[in-house]
């Protein structure tokens, strides 16, 4: 799977200049200087929660707050706070020129699935990919692939993550849809493509804070996500740009929310919602 031409598709060269952009002038604020470690963690929690809605589970950002600290009963945040602090270990200190070594992405994919779903999903299920059954979850973007079928574009996305030159947008952009209609798992596809699209961003050098927060820009206007995914999912070029043109948006709606939790910082005072 060859990225490179999807830069000459309308509107997606400028989505990544126009992301580059708003990391930039992220990375300058005053907060990462010494506290960056402080926004890294809240925005993890904020992304967490914003992930969950997306998924139907609505609850305060304070309950995630004290779910991360003490645990709780509530498995889907519980797991995809799991899977959040899972990705962070493996996003580079701020400063870190060093070239980040993920494990291959099968191996990735599977270790966040069992964070996210440990505990809750069968455990048959739990971090293995489909082979029979269809998959339990983002059912309006139609039926997935399984088996071989499945397991082999799992391993082309896999080989493009390894090989791919491509900007960290785009390349975070085509990982993220492409999960969204493979669907790999029997549930939790959403938490897993939002998850490891995030450490992407941070690995791949175009938001080296860690600290975006793109969920909430998708949990504030689900129907658009949902319906670029389903565009994407069709593999047609207007369907491909328009999501990663959606993606450079949510990249730049997410360095502006990370704006406002490096200014609470800074200030001791978080934002409570």
């Amino acid at each position: 799977m060859t990225l490179a031409p999807l830069l000459a598709l309308p509107g997606v060269a400028a989505a990544v200049d126009h992301a580059r952009v708003a990391c930039e002038e992220l990375r300058w604020h005053e907060a990462y200087r010494r506290r960056w470690r402080e926004v890294r963690a809240e925005a993890g929690l904020r992304a967490t929660r914003a992930s969950c809605e997306i998924e139907g589970v609505r609850v305060p950002l304070s309950l995630v707050r004290s779910l991360a600290t003490e645990g709780g009963s509530e498995p889907v945040v519980v797991g995809a706070l799991r899977a959040t602090a899972l990705v962070e270990r493996w996003m580079p200190a701020l400063g870190d020129r060093g070239s980040v070594a993920l494990p291959p992405l099968g191996q990735l994919l599977a270790q966040v699935h069992v964070a996210a779903t440990g505990g809750w999903l069968p455990d048959a299920s739990v971090g293995r990919l489909r082979t029979t059954e269809q998959p339990g979850d983002l059912r309006g973007l139609g039926p997935g692939l399984v088996g071989e079928e499945l397991a082999a574009r799992v391993e082309l996305l896999g080989r493009t993550v390894q090989e791919s030159t491509a900007p960290a947008l785009v390349l975070a952009a085509v990982v993220h849809g492409e999960l969204l209609t493979l669907r790999p798992f029997a549930a939790a596809n959403g938490v897993v493509a939002r998850a490891v699209a995030r450490l992407l961003l941070t690995a791949r050098g175009l938001d080296p804070t860690g600290s975006l927060v793109t969920e909430t820009a998708w949990a504030a206007a689900l129907n658009p996500y949902l319906g670029a995914a389903a565009g994407f999912a069709t593999g047609t070029p207007s369907g491909v740009a328009a999501w990663v043109r959606a993606y450079g948006q949510a990249v730049s709606a997410g360095a502006a929310e990370a704006r406002v939790i490096a200014d609470g910082v800074l200030a001791g005072s978080l934002p409570t919602s």
